[in-house]
């Protein structure tokens, strides 16, 4: 058996760091790793540990799959009916082998499924992609996040920025006012990927009771229009870059809720928020902007509502149960490529919360709390 040396100051090791230098001894051994993927009782555990490391290893291929399929509307061209792969070639353009190969890949991945009379339809996953228009946005956008992560110790060691992320996300450079292309492909993906998140903020929380909601970084307006639908009383107030907003008043207007929205032009970095609203929302805005950054907006949000008055803060949060990875690893690097902020579990915030002033601070719950969180903190 192999016997692993902890290094350290020399302080005696308390049970449980012991405990798990013998247990970490016998998972590095050869020998005890090919006994346990035989012996019944830990046969299991020993393959779900080999699956998951593979899984680690291939990640990288499963989402190239899913991203050639959008690419190549695979999907779309199976929406509706099976097809035969001689006609799926076809439509996409591809070999008869190029389309097998991609067909088997993502049949295993549960995007397509294979009929029994050998044509091939949609999965259970793939229904899911034609369903929500803002998952198959984010896939095609996932190709910078992967152009940054092609050398991602580089990325490490120069401390992220410089990026092809940094020059998607325009306020990301605070130094730089941001060009109208780049206003109009950041706020497009915003408003594709809302819907799935606005529907799980309004059900978690009532925006009935507010008589006035300012929406900071609303963008086009995405998410303070299906407020508006499901309170038809609340008047609507939008803060954003100047630039954003011929956007945001174009979905107001499309909308039919011109008459109850105004629109502020603006940095919460520099300028005054708008006051009178009794109730503010900052949807995946925090986790976009460093600790200081994010701290001046929640002080700048508290000084700008009225006693009573309720602060919403929305979005994904590290260490959520079941979806740790996501926080973790996923937006941990993202952010980092960004070059601005960082993810926050949900104690983070409550602490920046209270630091900002706020005395009380809940949490709505969400039912997919992968998707987004909502802290509510209200001001006394």
């Amino acid at each position: 058996m192999v016997a692993v040396s902890m290094p350290g100051s020399g302080a005696a090791l308390g049970w449980r760091d012991r405990l798990r230098a013998w247990q970490q001894s016998l998972e590095v051994d050869a020998g005890f790793r090919a006994w346990a993927a035989r012996f019944p009782l830990t046969r299991p555990i020993a393959r779900r540990r080999a699956r998951a490391l593979f899984d680690l290893c291939a990640g990288f291929v499963y989402s190239q799959t899913l991203l050639a399929a959008v690419r190549l509307r695979l999907f779309e061209t199976l929406r509706d009916a099976p097809l035969p792969l001689a006609t799926i070639a076809a439509r996409l353009q591809l070999s008869e082998a190029a389309a097998g190969c991609l067909l088997s890949a993502t049949e295993s991945l549960r995007l397509t499924a294979r009929r029994r009379d050998g044509r091939h339809g949609i999965g259970p996953l793939g229904t899911a992609l034609l369903g929500d228009p803002g998952i198959l946005a984010m896939v095609e956008h996932h190709a910078t996040l992967y152009r940054d992560l092609a050398d991602p110790v580089a990325l490490l060691r120069r401390d992220g920025g410089g990026t092809s992320l940094e020059g998607y996300w325009a306020y990301a450079r605070a130094s730089a006012p941001p060009d109208p292309a780049g206003v109009a492909a950041y706020t497009a993906l915003m408003a594709a990927t809302q819907p799935m998140i606005a529907a799980e903020i309004l059900a978690a929380y009532d925006f009935s009771q507010h008589r006035r909601l300012l929406d900071i970084g609303g963008g086009d307006g995405s998410f303070l229009a299906a407020a508006g639908r499901v309170a038809p009383a609340l008047q609507l107030h939008l803060f954003d870059l100047p630039a954003v907003l011929p956007q945001a008043e174009a979905r107001m207007g499309a909308a039919g809720l011109s008459g109850r929205a105004q629109l502020h032009g603006g940095s919460f970095r520099t300028d005054t928020l708008p006051e009178g609203c009794d109730a503010i929302s900052l949807v995946r805005v925090v986790h976009d902007h460093d600790d200081a950054v994010a701290q001046h907006l929640l002080a700048k949000a508290y000084a700008a509502l009225p006693a009573g008055g309720r602060l919403l803060v929305a979005e994904p949060m590290a260490e959520t149960p079941g979806a740790e990875p996501m926080g973790g690893a996923y937006f941990g690097f993202y952010l980092f490529a960004m070059g601005s902020g960082r993810p926050r579990s949900a104690a983070e915030l409550i602490a920046m919360l209270r630091s900002a002033g706020f005395g009380q601070v809940r949490e709505a719950p969400t039912a997919l709390p992968l998707l987004t969180r909502v802290l509510i903190a209200e001001k006394s």
